[in-house]
């Protein structure tokens, strides 16, 4: 566990085993411990690193506006501290978006990407509400108050994660990808999924029962089991 300086902020990191180096990127309102159901069995396997993003959990909350490219930055950049030279990129959520702007804007520092429960773009409709977060979200993990997020900054993520939209360049993306997703997906529509599988080249689509935060959930052995086989692969 350690912070480090990254683009002018300080950044909250974790690693996990050994072997394939394996970035996790949470959502919107979350942070590092929304993986510690799967951190324990994907570690066994491949070098894990886990990180908060601006913005949340014990990372920096500089003043905003935030930007999902801003944020790709960042996890560039952890990577540079790292001096990891490339990784298998997750992203949940609003992670995933980050995740796409990685593996588009820094395509040579992904080996291989998984998009879970995550859309190129956020439905206006779908926009998440503050108190679907508290009771979907933080409630499970439960964090001190000086590490718990400002409304402000849920507010710098939730404005970068509304305006993103990757839907035009998908079929940039020429790296091996996974996406996982829940056929009960509220947040994140199963549509959306299916429509970058369709236009992401030699993408995999594997549809979970549940919704929006099943993979971490109730499915999370089988999240971590797709995720351990795609890793190796």
């Amino acid at each position: 566990m350690a912070l480090v300086r990254v683009n002018g902020i300080e950044v909250y990191y974790e690693e996990h085993g050994s072997g394939p180096a394996l970035l996790l990127i949470p959502g919107l309102g979350g942070d590092s411990r929304i993986f510690g159901g799967v951190t324990g069995t994907l570690a066994a396997s491949s070098h894990v690193i886990v990180f908060d993003l601006r913005g949340g959990g014990r990372s920096d909350k500089p003043p905003g506006p935030y930007t999902i490219e801003q944020m790709a930055d960042d996890a560039e950049g952890l990577l540079d501290v790292l001096r990891i030279e490339r990784a298998v990129v997750l992203g949940y959520s609003m992670g995933g978006r980050v995740a796409l702007s990685l593996a588009l804007d820094h395509s040579t520092r992904v080996r291989r990407l998984v998009l879970a429960a995550t859309s190129a773009r956020t439905p206006p409709s779908r926009i998440v509400s503050r108190r679907w977060l508290a009771l979907e979200v933080l409630s499970r993990l439960p964090a001190p108050r000086r590490e718990r997020q400002p409304r402000w900054a849920w507010e710098c993520q939730r404005r970068a994660s509304r305006t993103y939209d990757a839907t035009t360049r998908l079929g940039e993306i020429a790296i091996p990808t996974l996406i996982l997703h829940g056929r009960r997906d509220h947040m994140a529509p199963l549509l959306l999924a299916r429509a970058m599988h369709e236009a992401i080249t030699g993408s995999a689509l594997v549809e979970v029962p549940g919704g929006h935060i099943s993979l971490l959930t109730r499915e999370r052995r089988r999240f971590a089991r797709e995720l351990a086989v795609f890793v190796a692969s």
